[in-house]
């Protein structure tokens, strides 16, 4: 008669915990809070992020101002002429670019088998992400429709040339 075979599975809770041969390190000298921070603000982030975006919705696709057919470059160039929407357009554009990024580090860290192909995963997504932040950041409040000096036969139709 042969013996069953005995499944060795780590104590969940244990400093050294490996599953399928992945070693994950748990020692309390990595322990802080930075993951429950990380996890409350996808919570927070997702529920400002859905009443950012149905506004966003309303105001650029349904509104009174004719709907979709009236986004246009002089339908984004008055809107970003008032500080309000310029703020309300990078708070949609920073929240959604960090919630984004924070899920998509979670899944580097689910997913990356190797330390060194993590690592350079989060580099590059770190890289772009902030990036895009700041392009985008730069673009919604450095906005010129109408700049000075410029040929009038390149600016919109609502600019006068002075």
């Amino acid at each position: 008669m042969s013996t069953p075979l005995k499944a060795s599975i780590s104590v969940p809770r244990s400093k050294d915990l490996e599953v399928n041969g992945v070693k994950y390190n748990r020692s309390s000298s990595r322990r802080n809070n930075f993951e429950m921070f990380a996890w409350l603000f996808m919570r927070l982030s997702g529920v400002i992020l859905v009443v950012l975006i149905f506004v966003h919705l309303w105001v650029n696709l349904v509104g009174p101002e004719g709907g979709v057919n009236a986004v246009d470059f002089a339908f984004v160039a008055g809107k970003w002429a008032s500080p309000f929407w310029q703020v309300f357009d990078m708070l949609l554009l920073w929240l959604a670019m960090l919630h984004g990024t924070n899920g998509l580090r979670v899944i580097i860290d689910d997913y990356a088998e190797r330390d060194r192909t993590r690592f350079w995963l989060k580099v590059f997504l770190f890289t772009t992400s902030a990036f895009v932040v700041l392009l985008g950041t730069l673009v919604i409040f450095t906005f010129e429709p109408c700049p000075a000096g410029a040929d009038p036969a390149l600016l919109a139709g609502f600019c006068t040339a002075g």
